[in-house]
């Protein structure tokens, strides 16, 4: 699999492929390159819709130029634990931010959330949050706030009386019903619209699919959630070949 930066040409086969409709995959699949490096790269330059080659070659040139200053006090620069690449660490950290705005959630939302995922005790305060992204503490309140609301970050005060943004695998659990019961409102919404606009009319026959439809998504989000609730607390098993030990040769 080819590294370093995508070409000019590259990015005008990307752009070729956005506007045949090709999905993300198919794209990295023909330029032999990670799909994570196509999300990112239509997601940093306007998206699908907006995507244009030689703008985004231009905007890419002219980061790397910002960047070559600070290079000798990079993230490579900072010692990283259990002997990580730190350059594949912050390479890792721009993919995974890129994807969760690609979910619906804002540039500062998903860079709190990925910051969180990626830190090994799994929580931080908001000052430290700040000076990770290099942020305002305002922009983090405000991310926080969202976050908290959508069941994502859990707050809880530590020895020093400071706040900590806590992300756990239960956290994970309880979003993931929040979502699933986020629909409970356009269901109720949407049946109250059957009864005004009549119930065998086109209209409330929509309505009441929507209703049904949701209504089935929720039941069958929160079963699997449940079924699977018991995955987010236990370790994932290690493979034959990691576990594998050598033969002794007894001659």
């Amino acid at each position: 699999m080819p590294g370093g930066r995508l070409t000019q040409q590259e990015r005008q086969q990307i752009a070729l492929g956005l506007a045949d409709s090709l999905p993300y995959a198919e794209i990295a699949r023909r330029l032999d390159r990670p799909t994570s490096t196509i999300t990112r790269e239509v997601m940093r330059n306007g998206g699908p819709t907006t995507y244009r080659a030689d703008l985004a070659h231009r905007a890419t040139e002219r980061r790397a130029h910002r960047r070559r200053p600070a290079s000798f006090r990079g993230p490579e620069s900072v010692p990283q634990p259990h002997g990580r690449d730190a350059e594949a660490v912050a390479e890792y950290e721009e993919t995974l931010t890129t994807v969760l705005m690609a979910s619906g959630l804002t540039k500062m939302t998903a860079r709190v959330l990925t910051c969180l995922f990626t830190t090994d005790a799994g929580s931080l305060t908001a000052s430290q949050l700040a000076q990770r992204l290099q942020v305002s503490p305002a922009s983090i309140s405000k991310a926080i706030a969202f976050l908290e609301s959508q069941s994502l970050v859990r707050r809880e005060r530590d020895e020093r009386r400071r706040d900590r943004y806590v992300v756990d695998d239960e956290l994970f659990y309880q979003a993931t019903i929040a979502s699933a019961r986020s629909n409970d409102q356009l269901v109720e919404t949407a049946r109250q619209g059957v009864a005004i606009l009549g119930p065998h009319t086109p209209a409330a026959t929509r309505l009441e699919n929507i209703a049904r439809f949701l209504d089935f998504i929720s039941e069958a989000i929160t079963r699997a959630a449940e079924q699977a609730r018991e995955v987010l607390h236990t370790k994932p098993e290690t493979t034959s070949t990691d576990t594998a030990q050598p033969t002794p040769d007894h001659g």
